[in-house]
């Protein structure tokens, strides 16, 4: 098994994206990235603490690769929109890649070089070494699933 932790704005979607593709074993919604230890979601929403809502996500990699996941994450958002998602700003909305070795740091930068290729406007995805994952609070994980929508946008 393996991490993957990404961030693609509202974690709530950014979740269900994976939760389904095959080899994905589990996902759970948190912060990284940020400074504050132990952050809330109050804490994360101030865009004070530096955090961004992340997925985290076990993976087989003999079922499913570093790099099927990293496209399924450049086609759920946006990466040329600086801190923001749809509706949702600031900073814990950012587009963000962590890495959890060197293999996923060159798979991550490589990829985006390829993506760059086909948007106009610069891709401003950030590929950072993964921190601290913290997992946000229980009422936030599977949330759209929880609440049987689609979206988290209405």
């Amino acid at each position: 098994m393996e991490k993957a932790t990404f961030g693609a704005g509202c974690f709530w979607h950014v979740e269900s994206a994976f939760e389904n593709v095959n080899g994905v074993k589990s996902t759970s919604v948190g912060y990284s990235g940020g400074a504050l230890k132990n952050p809330t979601y109050h804490d994360v929403c101030t865009d004070t603490t530096g955090h961004a809502e992340v997925v985290q996500i076990e993976f087989e990699p003999k079922k499913v690769s570093y790099q099927d996941l990293l496209n399924v994450f450049w086609k759920m958002h946006d990466p040329t929109t600086l801190n923001r998602q749809d509706p949702d700003v600031g900073t814990q909305y950012r587009s963000a890649i962590f890495y959890h070795n060197q293999k996923q740091k060159l798979e991550a930068t490589k990829s985006k070089k390829a993506e760059q290729k086909s948007h106009v406007q610069s891709i401003v995805t950030e590929i950072t070494k993964a921190s601290k994952f913290y997992k946000a609070e229980e009422y936030h994980q599977k949330y759209l699933e929880k609440h049987k929508m689609f979206t988290c946008h209405i």
